[in-house]
């Protein structure tokens, strides 16, 4: 008979079932419950629920991580601003004698007429405001020794210069009442920077600055004399000379600089992003640039000035570019002529307007040199009794025929025979002296 063979249950196989059921459970469990690490951080979205002590419930979120891309720093946008600059407002008694009204009051606005949108376009604008106002309780008067209505910086003021030049040889014309009176009036006027004299030697110290768009500017103004010899010992710490002066005698040495101007500038460079100097200077009635003032803008700009725009001679002057031994560089309009008077020269009637473009790009300020220029202006009065001054026009609107009834030939009637250089007024002899003297740099002809 055959034996049966005898089961025997396989104990190895069910403990392996059983542990493979009791891995699957856990893994489970952990995946459910959130509890399963792999070593890795999940990202994005919510990660979990949980209550804390408190039973509330944690929602805890992260936002994906990001890659910064290295950014540029901003550009600043460029700038661009336009200085103007007009020569001598030489008051004469014919000026004031146009100015006066029939109730015995004094108005000047129509001096600015003709130039008033080149006023209103410019960022900065400057006249040289020749003649003192010494006191509207004293007699006006003209040359030799000038004493102007206040009216005059009220129109000035109006008609939005922002900047005034006063040292002048005839900042001392009324004595230093006078040009204390003076400076005591354009404190009415917060809106102008004026240049030149002062009340005290501490304002005399400080740079005036002004600042437009970002840039700064630093402008300064001297004169070579006050028509003296010497420099008068009350007008010093209230005007700024231009020309070196013995500090014992005070006799004057025109042929050398002051000593300060050189200071100033160097302080001025230090504090500004453009220095602007305004001397006074050079020789009357002479189209050319003195050895004078050669000299002495040679020094400014190796000093640090980057602008230099002269005034006094009455006439018109060159322009140019100057470089100093150490580099420097400045742009030099020698002289502007007179805005306005009542001279007996032709030639005197025929001014200049300075039209300075500054530009700012990248952080770097350069003087432009598309639209920096001269555009030309003609003084024109007509005369019956007294020289009366019509208006300051554009030479490019000045016509033969207006030249041709201009006051000064029939005021010198008696001596234009002989002397037609001196006194016969035309447009082509406006013409060809803007020409000659001004040359690529006019900008309206």
């Amino acid at each position: 008979m055959s034996r049966r063979k005898k089961y025997r249950p396989n104990y190895k196989g069910i403990f392996t079932l059983v542990s493979l059921v009791a891995l699957v459970t856990i893994v489970v469990a952990f995946v459910v419950t959130g509890c399963f690490d792999n070593g890795e951080k999940s990202t994005g979205g919510i990660i979990g629920d949980s209550e804390n002590s408190s039973g509330t419930t944690d929602v805890i979120t992260t936002e994906p991580p990001t890659t910064e891309e290295p950014t540029e720093p901003p550009t600043e946008a460029p700038v661009e601003l336009t200085l103007i600059a007009v020569g001598d407002n030489l008051i004469h008694t014919g000026v004031i004698k146009t100015g006066k009204q029939d109730d015995g009051t004094y108005n000047f606005d129509f001096m600015f007429t003709e130039i008033q949108k080149y006023i209103d376009a410019a960022d900065i604008s400057v006249i040289n405001q020749e003649t003192i106002f010494g006191g509207d309780d004293k007699e006006f008067g003209g040359y030799p020794r000038f004493n102007s209505p206040t009216a005059i910086g009220d129109s000035i003021a109006k008609a939005g210069f922002n900047v005034v030049l006063h040292a002048s040889n005839h900042a001392r014309d009324m004595g230093l009442s006078g040009l204390l009176n003076t400076v005591e009036y354009w404190k009415t006027k917060p809106e102008v920077l004026t240049l030149g004299i002062y009340e005290t030697e501490e304002e005399q110290k400080e740079i005036p600055i002004m600042e437009v768009e970002g840039i700064k500017f630093a402008m300064l103004n001297y004169t070579y004399s006050h028509n003296a010899a010497t420099f008068a010992k009350d007008v010093i710490g209230h005007l700024n000379m231009l020309c070196y002066y013995d500090p014992d005698t005070r006799a004057i040495d025109y042929n050398t600089i002051n000593p300060q101007v050189i200071e100033d500038i160097k302080k001025a460079e230090e504090i500004a992003d453009v220095v602007v100097v305004f001397p006074h200077w050079g020789t009357e009635y002479t189209l050319k640039a003195t050895k004078q003032e050669k000299n002495f803008a040679k020094l400014m700009t190796e000093a640090g000035a980057d602008l230099i725009i002269g005034t006094h001679p009455h006439v018109i002057q060159p322009v140019e570019w100057i470089e100093s031994d150490n580099g420097n560089k400045s742009l030099c309009y020698y002289s502007l002529g007179n805005y306005l008077s009542t001279q007996d020269r032709a030639v005197s009637m025929l001014g200049g307007m300075a039209m300075v473009k500054i530009k700012k790009e990248d952080g770097k300020i350069t003087i432009g040199s598309e639209g920096t220029g001269v555009i030309p202006l003609v003084t024109h009065y007509t005369y019956k009794s007294y020289a009366k001054l019509e208006a300051v026009y554009l030479l490019s609107d000045y016509t033969e025929e207006m030249a041709a009834n201009h006051g000064m030939m029939k005021r010198y009637a008696s001596k234009l025979e002989g002397n037609k250089n001196r006194y016969l007024v035309t447009k082509e002899k406006l013409d060809n002296w803007a020409e000659d003297v001004f040359g690529d740099w006019l900008l309206e002809r």
